[in-house]
């Protein structure tokens, strides 16, 4: 494995290796970072540029009793090989195996878990207050990334800590290369001044001396005055020292030694302390220094080329929205693109490109990102929120409050709705079907198809008030058709007829209802698969015709509580039927789903073909007993 990385078993032993030898280990925990995540997929390009910042933390810090908390998390692979899982490395994200972020439930050494950006900071306070209140003398540390600061929690966090004052060191971890050329020698030089404990004793000496004085009120606003155009002018962090928060940087996060030396310094200094440190996405391994946004989540790939192990098999839901988008900009000049950091991720790359002026990434702040969108569709315009499912939810209230109680005609285009697979729990789309649906006025669509994303998005953006599409992360089931024209809203479609169950379905599982009533069919069971398309409004009259079969199955590639299964029971209990209609509601689970593959997880939580034929076969024979699937 490696000459120094056999001999790490645990924290301990980082300490008690010498800078020479710890820097020899970084090359080797690169080495196995590339040859891992090759293997297992996962963030390559954040992983390869904390290590350095990694061993760090672990030569200075004891992390079994101090606490760091990783924003966003994804680059926490390094400290998990350090805190003695790298025997389990190799599992990495994969089903049973260790996950890809920060665990409590799977280390000591893990103090927070974490999956969504800012979130950092806030956390550290709350420990470093606690440990406050309880009289303890641990060390608390936030890393979070300079794309992770740009969500507005982390500025309400770092608001607080410059007010509590208490003992809280953050380390901006910035892998934007443009800050390190701008700041240039000045910035090193003052650095070097803070290290230096004759000028903190030089300042407070001077400030000391300053409030003896017997000067007048003119005098000392003119000093004050002097002195913060001075700080403005030189120093780089000036914002964070006006929050209250010491500054220290930047500094070189390759540079083992003066990592080393700046935390064991920023350990001495009291109150927040911020430590600006200068990292290069995706050091060590050119193909991921070249494209850290490719390498940043990657699917397995080779080693030696940088090329993916699998090429894509056919045209995912990502790329019909993202084309989509492009022919409904050029239909329609209102038409504009919104996203939280995630052009590539969410297919809009190439509308960037063709129509930049109408493009906006508002980086890590869904929030702001909804009322934006608002405020763009109170002026006439036709914006599209693009945002992964897991990250709508942070912006739930501005959904409610801002769009939806004005009637604002905003598109909600949810990708990664559903099972996300590898990430986990912090990534599964499992609830935007429950919180959209209550929300008044709102229109919630889930295509099955590509081609009807591709109407679904039409129909979106015709509607005079908000609309939400939710599609997953799998390759489309058709390709685009040539039909763009909107859909009948709240009007869903017959696929197949049958008079003994029902399945109800919403999003591509109605193809795996589809196959189950091909194996039912082979049992002499006629059962029917309707695809709902719309959750909100749902279709009455298709429901309540179904209904009369008696047995209903509803099929949901999300919490089945309070989504399509509820809809569907509330629907028939406000028609009060001449005859009692038995309905079982499929879904996800009351709980998080780990991770794992799409496909396993689907089938170990009973929403494949063979499973959804044996639940309308029991519930045929009422034998039928729900077995609370859990992943």
């Amino acid at each position: 494995m490696g000459k120094y990385l056999d001999r790490v078993q645990g924290p301990e032993d980082v300490k008690a290796l010498s800078l020479a030898e710890a820097a020899e280990l970084a090359e080797e925990v690169r080495a196995l970072l590339v040859d891992t995540v090759a293997k297992t997929g996962g963030h390559l390009a954040s992983n390869l540029g904390v290590v350095e910042l990694t061993l760090a933390l672990h030569m200075v810090l004891d992390t079994a009793r101090d606490r760091v908390v990783w924003d966003v998390g994804h680059q926490c692979y390094v400290h998990k090989l350090l805190t003695g899982r790298r025997h389990r490395f190799h599992t990495l994200r994969q089903l049973g195996g260790i996950a890809g972020f920060p665990r409590r439930e799977e280390s000591e050494h893990d103090a927070f878990n974490t999956g969504h950006g800012s979130t950092s900071i806030s956390a550290a306070l709350g420990l470093a207050k606690a440990r406050d209140l309880q009289g303890g003398q641990e060390a608390v540390v936030a890393v979070i990334g300079d794309g992770a600061l740009t969500g507005g929690l982390a500025f309400e966090a770092l608001n607080q800590a410059g007010h509590l004052k208490s003992n809280l060191l953050v380390i901006l971890n910035d892998n934007e290369m443009s800050i390190s050329r701008n700041v240039g020698a000045m910035a090193g030089y003052l650095s070097r001044l803070r290290l230096d404990p004759h000028y903190l004793r030089a300042k407070d000496n001077f400030e000391a001396l300053m409030s003896r004085l017997k000067l007048g009120p003119a005098v000392l606003e003119a000093v004050e005055r002097f002195k913060l155009g001075v700080k403005q002018l030189l120093v780089p962090g000036m914002l964070f020292e006006e929050l209250g928060l010491t500054y220290l940087g930047p500094i070189d996060g390759h540079d083992l030694g003066a990592l080393v030396a700046m935390l064991r310094h920023a350990r001495t200094l009291r109150g927040p302390v911020l430590m600006h440190v200068i990292t290069r996405k995706g050091k060590g391994y050119h193909f991921a220094e070249a494209d850290a946004c490719r390498f940043h989540g990657t699917s397995p790939f080779d080693v030696d080329s940088g090329e993916p192990d699998r090429a894509p098999t056919g045209l995912s839901f990502t790329s019909a929205f993202g084309e989509a988008m492009i022919r409904l900009a050029k239909e329609d000049s209102r038409v504009v693109a919104i996203t939280a950091a995630m052009r590539d991720g969410t297919g809009l790359k190439r509308f960037a490109e063709l129509y930049p002026d109408r493009f906006f990434d508002v980086g890590m702040a869904e929030s702001h990102a909804v009322t934006f969108a608002a405020g763009l569709a109170a002026r006439g315009l036709r914006p599209v929120v693009a945002v992964y499912s897991t990250f709508l939810q942070r912006a739930y209230d501005q959904i409610l409050h801002d769009v939806c109680m004005q009637g604002l005609p905003v598109v909600f285009a949810l990708d990664r709705a559903g099972i996300v697979g590898e990430d986990g729990p912090t990534h599964q789309g499992a609830f935007d079907l429950c919180y959209l649906r209550h929300m008044p006025g709102m229109v919630v669509m889930a295509p099955r198809t590509l081609d009807s994303l591709d109407r679904m998005l039409a129909t979106a953006l015709s509607c005079p008030g908000p609309a939400a599409i939710r599609y997953p992360r799998c390759d489309g089931a058709s390709p685009a058709g040539d039909t763009h024209e909107p859909l009948e809203i709240g009007r869903g479609l017959l696929l197949r007829e049958g008079d003994d169950v029902a399945f109800l379905c919403l999003g591509p599982l109605t193809d795996e209802a589809l196959r189950a009533a091909d194996l039912l069919g082979e049992q002499g069971v006629q059962a029917a698969v309707a695809n709902m398309l719309f959750l909100k409004p749902l279709d009455r009259e298709l429901t309540l015709s179904l209904a009369g079969c008696g047995r209903l199955i509803t099929l949901e590639e999300g919490q089945a509580c309070g989504g399509l299964g509820s809809a569907v029971l509330e629907t028939l209990a406000a028609a009060d039927l001449p005859s009692p209609c038995q309905v079982r509601c499929l879904g996800l689970p009351d709980g998080f789903i780990e991770h794992g593959p799409r496909r396993v997880l689907l089938d170990r939580l009973g929403l494949t073909a063979p499973h959804l034929a044996e639940t309308a076969s029991a519930l045929l024979a009422g034998t039928y007993s729900p077995k609370g699937s859990h992943v």
